[in-house]
Order: C-alpha cells, then structure tokens, then sequence
C-alpha cells in the first residue's frame, strides 16, 4: 500500500501539537514560581547579606533591567540592616548609588518607581508595629513578646518601633516583597536557621506559595551555595509540616 503525503505529515503535526502543549504546560509551572523581577531581588538580597559587592552589582543592574524600579530597590536594601547590619547594608547603598551613577553615564533612564510615604506617624508606635507583626503572623502578639522580650524589653521596642512600624509601614514594598527580601538575606546567613524558619511562616501568611519559595532556594543555591539552599529548603519541609498539622 503506497503511503501518501498526508499521511506522513498528520502524525508529525500531532507530535509537533503535543510538544507545544508540553512547553506550554512546563512554562505555566514555571510561572508559578518567582518572576524574573523577584529573582533579582532575591540576588540582590542575597548578594548584600553576603556582602558580596561585585555580585551585588551585577544583580543591581539585572534588577534594574527586569523592572524593578530604583526606589523598591533602594527601600530592600534599607531594610536589610535591620537583618545583616548597618555595614552591609550601607556598603550596598553605595554600590546602588553607583550603579546608577554608571548607568546614567551611559543614556539608560531608571524609573524612580513609587516615592515612600509612611502612614500617620501619630498613636502608640510600639502598638502600630505590634498590629503589623500580628497580620504577618497570624497570631495575637503580647505585650512584651515572651522570652526576649520580657528579658531585653528594649529589643522588643525596637523590633515593634522601628523595624514593624517605621520600616514596614512604608508601601513601596508589599508584606510579600518585604518577606521575600526578608527569607533571601536569612537564607544567605549562618546562625539564622531559627529566624530562616519564623519568616517562611510569615511569608507564607502574606501570599508568598511554596513554589516560590522553592524558586528563592534555586537562586540562592547559585548566589551562595548547594548547602545554603539544601539547608534553607529542610527548614521550608518543617515548616509545612507544622503548617499542615494545625
């Protein structure tokens, strides 16, 4: 029997069908995960945790040309001296200012992005910080925290006053860019598996999914090490476990 033309090219048009679906269905799982502009955040987080300035720059710039906009990413790294320190986080504010110094220099025209604005500084600001805690949380905070908080109550004010109030409060960032760049620095740490553990939580409380979570631990087996990340998602199982058991 003599085998036409179309009778070759209808199975080849169904394989080529079918590989398009597969593509299809791999890039929607892809996007379940971190967008382009979250990874560098992610990097850049992670790179300023490090201290690692030439990484750093380069995860600036790949920022900047994903679309993160100059005032999210500087707001990031203000954040982050709350988690690594004044020193790093200053050393990465002025490898930004450079960035940007180098990129004008070069015609490249960065959007400013969202001015900051802080909510009514009026009332209890230890209160403010403790209601913010309590919606990343999910939880009832009591006032002093337990623990620390009963042992040192001036980490405890600073913790509610500043960081949650003062640094939260500001809207450039959401609660889930905040906990991400917040899981990024942690996870490039030593000593902060504990911290590492309570943010996942709250990350999770302010829409970050599981699979997003998977996609930082992806960057950040590049931007520190197989360890880190293996490390970092042990800690992510335990801490669906104890999500699913409640």
């Amino acid at each position: 029997m003599k085998t036409t033309l179309k009778q070759l090219i209808t199975p080849a048009v169904l394989i080529f069908s079918l590989l398009i679906s597969l593509n299809a269905n791999s890039s929607v799982t892809e996007a379940d995960g971190l967008s382009m502009k979250q990874k560098s955040m992610v990097a850049i987080s992670s790179y300023t945790a490090q201290g690692k300035i030439p990484e750093l720059n380069q995860a600036l710039n790949e920022g900047l040309d994903a679309g993160l906009t100059i005032n999210e990413i500087n707001e990031a790294i203000v954040q982050l001296y709350a988690y690594c320190g004044f020193p790093r986080s200053l050393n990465g504010i002025n490898a930004f200012r450079k960035v940007l110094d180098e990129r004008k220099a070069k015609g490249i025209t960065d959007e400013q992005g969202k001015e900051i604005k802080m909510q009514s500084q009026d009332g209890d600001r230890y209160e403010r910080g403790r209601k913010v805690l309590e919606e990343l949380t999910g939880m009832p905070q009591s006032k002093p925290a337990p623990g620390f908080g009963e042992f040192s109550p001036r980490i405890d004010a600073f913790l509610k006053e500043h960081l949650f109030a003062d640094i939260f409060e500001s809207d450039v960032l959401s609660y889930h860019q905040r906990e991400l760049v917040t899981n990024a620095a942690l996870a490039s740490m030593t000593g902060t598996g504990a911290q590492l553990g309570a943010h996942i939580h709250f990350g999770m409380n302010v829409g970050i999914t599981e699979a997003e979570l998977n996609d930082m631990f992806n960057v950040i087996e590049k931007t520190v090490g197989k360890n880190e990340a293996y490390n970092g998602r042990e800690i992510l199982k335990n801490v669906l476990k104890m999500r699913n058991s409640n």
